[in-house]
């Protein structure tokens, strides 16, 4: 199962993690992903859903 949010595709993303003394190693970032019931495509399925996506009213919640 992919962590990725079926709304906006938002993933994972890669960068470095910085000590004080500036040496550099490799860190990755994951998005809030919730599995939450929305209505997809007229019907009621479980799916990935970042919590931007929530928040914002992007996706209709099914009960």
């Amino acid at each position: 199962m992919a962590k990725v949010c079926v709304v906006c595709g938002k993933g994972k993303s890669s960068g470095f993690r910085v000590s004080h003394s500036n040496r550099k190693t490799k860190r990755v970032w994951r998005p809030n992903i919730h599995k939450v019931k929305i209505m997809f495509r007229g019907t009621p399925r479980r799916l990935n859903v970042c919590s931007r996506c929530l928040k914002s009213g992007k996706v209709e919640r099914a009960l």
